[in-house]
């Protein structure tokens, strides 16, 4: 029997700071497909519906009003 398809995101390195089967478990509340995690903004990106979510204390916020167009600049990065 072989391996279930993951997406290519969730076997990068920098997904290690997510919790891997949390994030495959997620998907966009707007469009219901995948997302992908940006470990350096600290977000999951929506592709499709062109909209990020950040990740507050290690909880994905997963609400339209959270979340920031993709348009719009990333917020600053915490050190």
């Amino acid at each position: 029997m072989s391996e279930p398809e993951t997406p290519a995101d969730i076997t990068s390195p920098v997904a290690e700071r997510m919790d891997l089967r949390l994030l495959e478990l997620l998907v966009c509340p707007v469009t219901k497909g995948p997302l992908s995690y940006d470990a350096a903004a600290q977000e999951l990106i929506s592709r499709r519906a062109q909209l990020a979510f950040p990740i507050k204390c290690g909880v994905p916020l997963m609400t339209v009003d959270a979340a920031r167009h993709l348009d719009e600049p990333k917020p600053a990065v915490k050190e």
